[in-house]
């Protein structure tokens, strides 16, 4: 069993207790007056965006062990916010990264940056925890569903009004976007094993194209996972991309807020960016 089945074989133990626990009528009450609030648009806030960065905010991976076992959200993502983030990616996994409800409901309260839910989305039932702790974006990983549950999921995201990153690593895994895709991402990461290749990127950007087709319907395009150099980011831009996911670089770092304003601003030769676009 690689890394991925792993995580996956226990995210569907973990939502099996909390349906349990909280079944979903229950969260529904008791997240009726956020599902009233209005989402905002990761998608348009990189398509403004002159640099494209989505800083995460991840404490450990599974593969690099803990890289900011201490960080609050209350410290990072309003740096985030402040040093030019476009958008911010709140890991909600505990087990695997860290990450937790809280963090995301926090990101919320403190930042006006659209937020994408990360996490290894199965079931429906995340969809609305995401959409009731303030995401504006979920995540659906390709490799760990069918066709079928891509459409579902994707469908239902939209019903809530979250938008959906659906991320794939290989050519084969373009057979899961569908019409409620707004954003198609590439992993540079292999979720079996681990290991980051930033070229990968730029292998498949030519099957994205021909796969999601062209104008203002299609998908926008992000690279995630092994980005660390501003020429990279740069490079990937001319490819086709917009949007960039960054996480290890920053959070690796005793200031992860300084460390995404110092890397933007080498990227653009400007100290901002837009600095969120949420109603206050």
């Amino acid at each position: 069993m690689d890394i991925l089945e792993t995580i996956i074989a226990n995210k569907r133990l973990e939502m099996a207790r909390q349906k349990e626990a909280v079944p979903l009528d229950l969260l529904l009450n008791l997240g009726s007056k956020r599902l009233d609030c209005k989402t905002v648009s990761v998608r348009q806030a990189l398509e403004r965006s002159r640099s494209g960065v989505i800083a995460e905010f991840k404490r450990r991976s599974p593969s690099k062990g803990w890289l900011h076992p201490n960080a609050k959200v209350k410290d990072v993502v309003p740096a985030y916010e402040k040093g030019g983030a476009s958008a911010c990616s709140i890991l909600t996994d505990s087990d695997f990264f860290g990450g937790s409800f809280t963090d995301l409901q926090q990101a919320h309260s403190l930042a006006k940056l659209p937020l994408l839910r990360k996490d290894f989305i199965i079931d429906e039932y995340q969809l609305y925890q995401a959409r009731i702790m303030g995401a504006d974006a979920v995540l659906l990983i390709a490799a760990s569903l069918t066709k079928k549950e891509c459409k579902r999921l994707a469908t239902t995201a939209h019903q809530l009004e979250l938008e959906v990153l659906l991320e794939v690593h290989c050519e084969d895994e373009l057979s899961r976007l569908n019409e409620n895709v707004d954003m198609l991402g590439v992993n540079n990461r292999h979720l079996g094993t681990f290991r980051t290749d930033v070229e990968n990127s730029f292998r498949l950007i030519e099957y994205m194209r021909s796969e999601a087709g062209e104008g203002r319907e299609a998908p926008l395009f992000i690279s995630e996972s092994g980005i660390s150099a501003v020429e990279v980011v740069k490079r990937l831009r001319d490819a086709g991309f917009r949007g960039f996911l960054m996480g290890e670089v920053f959070m690796k770092t005793e200031n992860p807020g300084e460390a995404l304003a110092q890397f933007i601003k080498n990227m653009t030769d400007e100290g901002t960016e837009n600095k969120g676009l949420r109603d206050a």
